[in-house]
């Protein structure tokens, strides 16, 4: 029996991330992982996604917009060749993580890690071997799992994003039933190779969390690049035949039904909190299955910690990452940054076009009581976005009336997700929009936009 200082169970984003700031605090770390090294973020999830993405925005140029470029003569975008180079870029990012496990003296330990104690963990390997590890603190980074809709079962034809990001194949068709981050990246995705799209979304409207002059411009944009979607829209049934999936979509003015190759089941994800033996290490979970922890990470048995989307707060890789450290750093007694308010935490869609955002929504910032200024400046001002051929979208900063704090802001347009950090910086850091304002910006840069909506919160803006 084996024991180390920290034991972390799931290397992915967070997993890893945990390990290795422990490994540097001085501590003995051993990280615990089936299959997945990397975690789905880098073998099924952010990173090929967004590498397909990068392929998809060029098919788009070469495309639809190849005379406003001047691109003259034959040209096909061509599918397997995006997703060889998908598999290529996923595969390299694991091995890195690999070196980043031996660079830091990390035992690897392939298998399935259980509680049978608040002290000892069993792992299963991969051919059924058996071994305990004794540790002074635990890591839980299991992840989630997509989820699944009730009545559904998926198949050769109806499947998880999982499935359909391993094709070497676009479909000619596909229904997308969700219209969160995942089926707005793959409604990007796949109608710039030229499949037939649909978003079914029970919501009024797409990315629901989102601020809604955002999804209304995201649904404009969405139209233009002939993506159909349905808001308030219920599924009612899905039946496989005649080679294809019919979906049944029951709405206020009836039902219809819709045609497609494939279904894509895109609704959200559930912790993998099960099966780890939580009870028999004292850990608790909420009635949503997240494991329940506190600013610092830390669970309900004091040197078991849980980070990343096993905790349902905000199922993003970087979210993760960031709580990793912190759960490495209360474990190493050393200072650290706690998180509190998720609200405040970045989140991007990286379809086209990119959605990014933080903080409260104008929505959520009026029903506070609290007076409010709401900053908006759109991309068509912005020289960059028209040399870039993107002039569609905006910056969006909703800050408090009397100091000019921020208390969110909402972004669409081109690469808007490389915008956000300046502005949770001077979030997090109380910078106001005036002094925001100040920050000289290079030019011409998309950045700009962010000064001039800085400008805005004080009825300014120099080019509008």
């Amino acid at each position: 029996m084996e024991r180390f200082d920290v034991v972390v169970l799931g290397a992915g984003p967070g997993g890893y991330t945990a390990a290795v700031r422990a490994a540097q605090l001085g501590k003995r770390v051993a990280i615990v992982e089936p299959s997945m090294w990397g975690g789905v973020c880098l073998n099924l999830g952010c990173v090929p996604a967004k590498t397909l993405l990068r392929h998809a925005e060029i098919a788009d140029i070469i495309t639809r917009e190849r005379a406003r470029f001047g691109l003259r003569g034959e040209m096909t975008a061509d599918y397997g060749v995006a997703y060889a180079r998908s598999r290529e870029v996923a595969d390299g990012r694991v091995k890195g993580v690999h070196y980043l496990m031996r660079k830091h003296g990390i035992e690897e330990i392939h298998g399935t890690g259980r509680f049978r104690d608040a002290q000892t963990i069993e792992v299963t390997g991969v051919e059924g071997v058996r071994s305990t590890l004794r540790f002074g603190d635990a890591i839980i980074a299991t992840g989630a799992r997509p989820m699944g809709l009730p009545g559904i079962a998926l198949s050769e034809r109806v499947i998880s994003y999982e499935t359909l990001i391993m094709r070497a194949d676009a479909p000619t068709s596909i229904v997308i039933i969700g219209g969160g981050a995942i089926g707005v990246e793959f409604a990007s995705l796949l109608a710039a190779f030229g499949t037939q799209v649909t978003i079914v979304e029970a919501m009024p409207r797409l990315l629901p969390n989102e601020d809604d002059d955002v999804a209304a411009a995201l649904e404009k944009q969405l139209a233009k690049r002939g993506i159909t979607v349905l808001t308030s829209a219920r599924v009612a049934g899905v039946d496989e035949r005649d080679g294809g999936v019919r979906v049944a979509v029951a709405r206020e003015d009836g039902e219809s039904e819709l045609a497609a190759e494939l279904v894509l089941v895109a609704i959200g994800f559930a912790p993998n909190s099960g099966a780890l033996g939580l009870e028999a290490a004292g850990v608790r979970i909420s009635e949503r299955g997240g494991i329940e922890i506190d600013e610092r990470m830390r669970t309900s048995a004091g040197h078991i910690w849980a980070i990343g989307d096993v905790t349902g707060k905000l199922q993003l890789a970087h979210v993760a990452e960031a709580q990793g450290i912190v759960a490495a750093e209360s474990i190493a007694g050393v200072e650290t940054v706690p998180i509190a308010d998720y609200r405040m935490m970045p989140r991007a869609v990286f379809g086209r076009p990119q959605v990014a955002s933080f903080g409260l929504t104008e929505r959520d910032a009026r029903a506070t009581g609290q007076r409010i200024v709401v900053s908006t400046f759109p991309f068509m001002a912005n020289a960059r976005a028209h040399a870039l051929g993107e002039p569609e979208g905006f910056v969006k900063l909703i800050a408090d009336e009397e100091h000019g704090m921020l208390l969110g802001a909402h972004l669409i347009g081109p690469d808007v997700s490389e915008l956000l950090p300046e502005l949770t910086l001077a979030q997090q850091y109380e910078l106001s929009a005036a002094e925001l304002a100040r920050n000289v910006h290079t030019h011409p840069t998309l950045s700009e936009v962010i000064l001039e909506a800085a400008h805005g919160v004080h009825g300014s803006p120099i080019n509008l």
